[in-house]
Formats: structure tokens, sequence, C-alpha cells
């Protein structure tokens, strides 16, 4: 069902393209000073702050149920891990999300995520263990070397909703997506219901999935869990 519950902008009036399931994410997310960020964002899109700060979040999962609207998912190809690298970003009002990059165990999802999103994918060899309790092991090691993810993750509370205003909202709550092609900007919208998030313990044995020139990230400030949510997207528009 698409609804409008806490959503800034109203569900676009045009037919979603696609519809996935995402579980098990992790949120990590680090402050970063915005003249540190600014030079690694594409013209054409505004830097987005909180108090004063720009943010990166990491961000590993794994999608399921992936399919085109009006066909079923496919076995073996609507499942798969992803690890997203993003920060926040706004085109006049509009506030959302544009990715440094995305690693996925799938070459049809990297091939079409670049060919028809101008998403910076890149296939990966990941794996997803979920040991005793709620604890998830999970590993991506890019094709050709240079990014690891290696950690492990839990839930550690109830699950809550973020309230309006909260830095946990504006992390979280962004219902498009931003990408850069031949100096153009393009955008997707993006619905579902509000996160249901959860704090998170997490435990980081290799990270060097972010490595731009000029920014240097320690420890995440603070961490979500959200055990699944169900999405629709929209096709791809220029601006």
């Amino acid at each position: 069902m698409i609804t409008n519950t806490q959503r800034p902008w109203p569900v676009p009036r045009s037919s979603w393209m696609i519809k996935q399931s995402w579980r098990d994410l992790l949120f990590l997310h680090y402050p970063v000073e915005p003249e540190w960020l600014s030079p690694h964002i594409p013209a054409g899109l505004e830097l987005d702050t909180y108090d004063q700060k720009a943010w990166i979040s990491i961000v590993p999962f794994w999608m399921s149920g992936i399919r085109f609207r009006g066909t079923p998912s496919v076995p073996y190809v609507s499942q798969f891990p992803e690890l997203n690298v993003r920060t926040y970003v706004k085109v006049g009002d509009k506030s959302g999300v544009y990715f440094f990059s995305l690693d996925a165990e799938s070459t049809v999802g990297v091939f079409f995520g670049r060919k028809f999103y101008h998403l910076p994918y890149y296939y990966a060899n990941m794996s997803l263990e979920r040991q005793a309790g709620e604890k998830i092991v999970y590993e991506s090691f890019r094709n050709g070397g240079g990014s690891i993810f290696k950690g492990s993750y839990q839930p550690t509370s109830e699950v809550y909703r973020a309230e309006a205003g909260s830095l946990d909202y504006w992390l979280v709550e962004r219902y498009c997506l931003y990408s850069e092609s031949r100096n153009r900007i393009f955008m997707s919208e993006i619905n579902h219901e509000p996160w249901e998030l959860q704090d998170a313990a997490y435990e980081i044995r290799d990270n060097t999935m972010l490595q731009l020139p000029g920014i240097d990230i320690a420890a995440p400030y603070c961490a979500h869990y959200c055990k699944r949510i169900d999405v629709h997207v929209w096709p791809l528009k220029p601006l």
C-alpha cells in the first residue's frame, strides 16, 4: 500500500517502476565538516546539513522480492546483499540522498543501477550470516580490491519512529535519490512507510568503504537498525 504517512511530499501521481524489500539494515552515521564534503558533490546539488554538519552514512543490508511493476519476482535475481555509502543533499527544498557507492552481489543489479539510474554500482563478493539471537555478521569485498567492509550488528532497543525535527528523522526520512550523468542531475522518487527503527550495537573489524580525498571519518556518531521496509521506486527523471 502506498500512503502519504509522514512523507514530506505527496506520493507521485505517475506509476512506480520497481518494488523491493530492504532487510536487516544497519545505518552508521558519521558527521563531516561541510567544506570537506562539498567538493565531492556534483554541481546542481546542494549539500544538506543538520546543526551545521554534513553527514555520511554507511548502510549494509540485503534486498528481497525485487520485481518490476506487473511482473513477479524471479528466483536467484530478486534477492541479494547490498552496501551503500551515501550523503544528504537537496534541490530547492526537496531533500534526498546522493550515493558515493553502491556495492551489490548481483551482476543484474549492478548493470541495471548503472544503466537506468546512473548510480555508481560495483560488484562485490558479499556474505550475510545470522547468528544466535538477532546478530548479523556482514562482509563485503569489492571486486578489484580497495573497498572492504567487515562487521557485525544487532538491534538493542524497542522499535520506534523518529520524531519530526530530530536528527534521526533528518537522516532517514528521505523519499528521493539524486544521481548525476554527463553533468546533468537526475531524480527518482521513493516511497515507503515511515522507518521503524531500533538502536543498534555494532562491531566494525574493517572498513575502507569511504575513500575520498580530504575526508577523514572516525567512529560513527550514532547507529540505527531496521528489520524490514517495503519500498516502491519510481523511474529516473532529469531535472
